[in-house]
């Protein structure tokens, strides 16, 4: 049995009805490469091969009674994989629309918390004779860092699979803890409490000193704060159910503007976003005149935390300087305004931002987080923030799933009650797969954002172009 860290529990208390927090990736394979034909019953064998390396596979919760404290993973003695694995099959003609409408439905599902807290879809009929993978995990289990540790252990650099030898010693599954056992633990777990909260306190107190003496010395702009984004059509409530789209972009296009006009592949992830944004805002004739404001996760997993599942995320809130209309002006705007926020965030200890989730009474922060989708308080409040924006860096080498070649992989991360949009990304063989999760009434046309990308990306090219030209004169 393990205890879930506070951070992990907190992904289990936001869930409501309208609010899946689970993580979805959708890859495509070319079955041409897979030795003796594709057939379903490979992938499920690797699947069941590989499950030593995917820990979060076989636990299951074990809730602790009334909410006293974070709940426990525990191996599951009724793990059954053909419940978590499923074969499907896309409607013709399996195009990209047909895929997207297929992930949507699946992200628009919540996870049995009685059962292991992932799915995997194996989905044939895709065009060109193309087949895919649709997995969801719990946020709970994992984050963007160890998200995809857990899918590289399901891929193979050659196109024969590798056989993992079997465990030694073998799984062993865990007894269901009676409710005196879980309530006993709890309350050991609670007795250490004091102490470990007195240490968050000084460090809170450190911290907030510092970061007002730090926000006060000249040339410092602050990131946005909490609530200082501009309402608009896509910070409402939510509904359960999802709209998804795909963009691919060249990595090689991205780099050249990075290099070009300065900053980090990340800045000019969030200033493509920001284009595409601003043109579905001034398109629908309701671009803010306030900039727009990103929260955009950053990973704080140390050298030693690498290979470990769970959660080791903070968040920085980024201007993405939606209100200037020169594309170039925009980019380097943003640069500084990443620069600060990593800047302030390098003033907070990591401990700080995730010391406190560890004390949230389970039964208290949930009931919270329902009171606040049902009695939709966030249709007229200022925003936390407008859209969540992330950016995973992938391989630049193929990779192989029982055979078949990968040949995109687009991630897709949870929305909130508030923040109807999220944009994640992830690199892989010279490009950058773009996964747009949006609630389906808030943002009707996100396949419209989606297709913006490439056209905010051209522009930034278009400059960075002529920018080059320009030195070599």
């Amino acid at each position: 049995m393990q205890r879930l860290t506070g951070m992990d529990a907190t992904f289990l208390y936001t869930e409501t009805t309208a609010a899946h927090m689970h993580v979805t990736g959708v890859s495509i394979f070319d079955p041409s490469s897979v030795p003796g034909g594709y057939q379903f019953s490979k992938v499920r064998d690797l699947v069941e091969n590989r499950l030593q390396l995917l820990p979060p596979f076989r636990r299951r919760l074990a809730e602790i009674p009334f909410g006293l404290h974070h709940p426990l993973w525990i191996e599951d003695p009724d793990f059954d994989l053909d419940f978590h694995i499923r074969r499907a099959a896309l409607p013709a003609p399996g195009g990209e629309r047909e895929l997207a409408e297929f992930a949507a439905e699946v992200n628009s599902r919540p996870l049995d918390r009685t059962r292991p807290l992932w799915e995997m879809y194996v989905i044939e009929g895709l065009e060109n004779g193309l087949i895919a993978t649709v997995t969801k995990t719990h946020h709970a289990a994992i984050d963007g860092v160890s998200g995809a540790e857990l899918t590289v252990n399901l891929l193979d650099l050659e196109p024969e699979p590798m056989v993992v030898p079997p465990e030694d010693p073998p799984w062993q599954p865990d007894k269901v803890p009676t409710d005196l056992e879980l309530v006993g633990f709890a309350l050991a777990s609670l007795a250490r409490q004091p102490v470990a909260a007195v240490k968050a306190a000084r460090r809170t107190a450190e911290m907030a000193i510092t970061l007002r003496r730090r926000n006060r010395e000249p040339g410092i702009t602050p990131p946005p704060a909490p609530f200082s984004a501009p309402k608009t059509s896509i910070n409402v409530s939510i509904t359960p159910h999802r709209r998804v789209a795909f963009s691919e972009v060249s990595l090689d296009d991205v780099k050249m503007v990075k290099n070009a006009l300065g900053g980090t592949v990340n800045d000019v992830v969030l200033a493509i976003c920001s284009g595409a944004l601003r043109r579905y805002f001034e398109e629908r004739k309701e671009l803010p005149d306030e900039p727009l404001v990103a929260m955009v996760p950053i990973s704080v997993r140390t050298e030693d935390q690498k290979g470990a599942m769970g959660n080791r995320v903070s968040s920085m809130f980024v201007n993405l300087n939606s209100d200037i209309d020169d594309p170039v002006k925009r980019l380097l705007a943003i640069q500084d305004g990443t620069k600060d926020a990593k800047d302030q965030e390098k003033a907070v200890s990591a401990e700080a931002l995730t010391d406190w989730t560890e004390f949230a009474a389970p039964a208290v922060a949930a009931r919270a987080f329902r009171l606040l989708s049902n009695t939709r308080i966030l249709d007229r409040a200022r925003p936390i923030f407008n859209v969540t924006i992330s950016n995973v860096p992938g391989p630049n080498f193929p990779l192989y799933s029982a055979g078949a070649r990968m040949v995109a992989m687009y991630p897709l991360g949870p929305i909130l009650d508030g923040g109807a949009l999220n944009m994640t990304c992830m690199s892989y063989m010279g490009s950058m797969f773009f996964g747009l999760n949006a609630d389906r009434d808030a943002v009707p046309e996100v396949d419209r954002i989606a297709a913006y990308l490439n056209d905010a990306l051209a522009e930034l090219v278009k400059a960075a172009t002529g920018n080059k030209r320009k030195k070599k004169r």
